[in-house]
């Protein structure tokens, strides 16, 4: 009997922020505007994927709204391929993953405490300090933080986005932030947007990479590291590879050439940032694929900025997608890699 695999996900409205494409919530709206659906994928990236499934079982759609409880109770997936971010609240990630344990159903990715911890800045930190894994110096704040607790993190920049959003959500040019004054209106605007408090965090100055990594256990592996190029962006722009370098200056007819493919690093650094991302892997006890965020310090120390469970996977390779470019890297096609993710999750389960 053929393998029944369904897929969950989220498609981006046809106009983001249209009322008419907009689904119900019984929250307050939070970022209604521009980047509210930042974090789901277009069509094109859906149809990727489920073609990418489609050569290991028959692929059933199960776009992730209200319909999602029944539909996965009438499909009978013998497992989740699962991509959907969700919406409302600060657990939105999780979502999928906990109806599909509800009802027994195995999923792949990483399970719901993971993508609750993970979605949560502040958490997450909390897990990397107490394993011993550097990050940056960091404060939680929903209004102007004391000059003194502000001046514990250092003597500025500081980085100030919310503590619950993803895909560089609030973290425009003006997240950089060089004196307290800064800071404050920062953090004034988060809370007044986001309905949520921002997560302040000292700015590091050096090199930053993100990494893929697949697999569980010790077999977990690395993808090829991809360097972040601030000096692809536009003359004054801040160094962050933030919502306008992500979303607004990386067009298809202009794309971004802010990506460096295996990253121009000394041996040994590259096993140093290896090691502290699958650190960091393991701390948050990410399963079968996540992408990891690490930045150096001016000493050349990494320190792992955050960790998405749910990584990007947009399937045209003219488009700034990092886990993706790194697989290509590894010698690894999109499809491959999606067969790959998958067949970690069926072995988690004993699924032949």
């Amino acid at each position: 009997m053929a393998l029944r695999i369904g897929f969950a996900f989220n498609q981006k409205p046809a106009e983001e922020g249209s009322s008419d494409e907009d689904p119900p919530s019984s929250e307050p709206p939070g970022p209604g505007s521009r980047d509210r659906f930042a974090e789901w994928d277009d069509a094109a990236t859906i149809a990727a994927v489920e073609r990418a499934l489609s050569l290991a079982g028959e692929v059933v759609r199960l776009e992730a709204n209200a319909e999602f409880p029944s539909l996965l109770r009438s499909t009978g997936s013998d497992i989740v391929f699962n991509i959907a971010e969700g919406l409302n609240g600060p657990n939105r990630e999780a979502h999928v993953p906990a109806i599909c344990e509800f009802y027994g159903v195995p999923y792949s990715g990483s399970d719901v405490l993971t993508l609750a911890l993970t979605l949560d800045k502040r958490r997450t930190k909390e897990v990397l300090r107490s394993h011993g894994i550097p990050t940056p110096e960091w404060l939680v704040a929903d209004a102007s933080p004391s000059r003194p607790l502000l001046s514990s993190l250092g003597s500025g920049p500081w980085l100030v986005k919310p503590v619950h959003e993803g895909s560089s959500k609030g973290i425009t040019e003006g997240a950089l932030c060089r004196t307290g004054t800064e800071v404050a209106a920062r953090v004034e605007t988060i809370v007044a947007e986001y309905r949520q408090p921002a997560l302040v965090e000292r700015f590091l100055t050096g090199r930053e990479f993100t990494l893929g990594v697949l697999g569980n256990g010790e077999s977990a592996r690395v993808l090829p590291l991809v360097e972040i190029r601030f000096d692809a962006l536009p003359a004054g722009a801040a160094p962050l590879y933030g919502y306008e370098a992500k979303w607004l200056w990386d067009t298809p007819e202009r794309p971004l050439q802010i990506f460096s493919c295996p990253a121009d690093t000394t041996a040994e650094l590259r096993r140093h940032i290896e090691r502290t991302a699958l650190a960091a892997y393991h701390a948050l006890g990410c399963r079968d694929w996540a992408r990891i965020d690490i930045r150096l310090d001016g000493a050349g120390l990494p320190h792992v900025l955050e960790l998405n469970p749910l990584p990007g996977v947009l399937p045209d390779p003219e488009q700034n997608s990092c886990l993706p470019k790194a697989a290509r890297a590894a010698g690894m096609s999109y499809d491959q890699l999606i067969l790959e993710t998958l067949g970690h999750a069926l072995r988690r389960y004993g699924i032949a």
